[in-house]
């Protein structure tokens, strides 16, 4: 980094104006998200920290080697992970970067203006090169790091749709009833394998029934996951009984040589329900 005293003070004093400027230069006819939020509070915290990225971004100038990244990986998180800018298509934060990366080049300028003579043209270009390089680490650490939280949220989400798709229902007794509805694919049959272990384990299942009446596709792999689904059962002490198992399920099923030893078969659920209250 590129140690400026005179500057790095000349961006303190302006830190604050740099944040009235840029908030009040956005174009809301063309972006979108939290830059265009009229919510008091919303705008208050955009405007802190905007004010919070110039107070670390100014600091280049302050000190030599300088680790930047460190300066900014708290931020880069934080602003990453915040909600208004999780609804905000990245496109529109980019763009935001950028206009203030613009800004600090025309700052730049001004300075060089108010200190004729006092800097040679390599030293000004330096500091602009500076600029333009810090911005951009700062902008791929941010679209890396969005990424990653978008990553996460979309995974967090799909487990709890696949856990609330495979709920254990507690019947009279002892029993309870998985009933499993629409495409189940590997992923979603994994997710089911190991809820319904753990939630037959909380809830003191003695006897799952498990209905397939409403699944429309199973390939091989998901008919072999279900089937280790009732060995497991079987190993924890929990009977299993099947219904609604469609023609190419069970073909599927004899295709791969799966056993049916260890579990009770019955057309439909009603029928299932019906033995189990004989």
């Amino acid at each position: 980094m590129h140690r400026n005293q005179k500057f790095y003070t000349y961006l303190q004093q302006r830190a604050p104006q740099l944040t009235e400027e840029w908030y009040e230069s956005i174009d809301r006819s063309d972006t979108g998200g939290v830059y265009t939020s009229n919510d008091p509070e919303v705008i208050k915290a955009l405007k802190a920290q905007n004010q919070e990225f110039h107070q670390r971004f100014i600091q280049v100038f302050s000190e030599e080697d300088m680790d930047f990244m460190e300066l900014f990986e708290e931020w880069i998180v934080r602003i990453a992970k915040d909600g208004e800018h999780l609804s905000t298509p990245i496109q529109f934060v980019i763009k935001e970067f950028m206009r203030t990366r613009s800004q600090y080049l025309k700052e730049v300028a001004a300075f060089i203006k108010m200190n004729p003579n006092e800097y040679t043209n390599e030293k000004i270009e330096a500091i602009k090169d500076l600029i333009v390089r810090a911005h951009d680490r700062v902008i791929y650490h941010f679209v890396v790091e969005t990424q990653r939280t978008s990553e996460l949220q979309l995974k967090a989400q799909q487990e709890m749709i696949y856990e609330l798709s495979s709920p254990v229902i507690k019947l009279k007794g002892e029993s309870a009833l998985l009933p499993l509805v629409g495409d189940i694919d590997t992923a979603r049959a994994k997710m089911i394998l190991e809820n319904t272990l753990k939630q037959c384990t909380e809830k003191g299942v003695a006897h799952l029934f498990i209905d397939l009446s409403g699944v429309v596709m199973i390939d091989t792999m998901v008919a072999h996951q279900i089937f280790q689904l009732i060995d497991a059962l079987n190993l924890i002490g929990i009977k299993s009984t099947l219904s609604g198992i469609r023609p190419e399920i069970a073909l599927t099923s004899m295709q791969l040589g799966l056993t049916f030893e260890n579990v009770s078969i019955k057309s439909t659920l009603s029928k299932a329900l019906e033995e189990e209250n004989k």
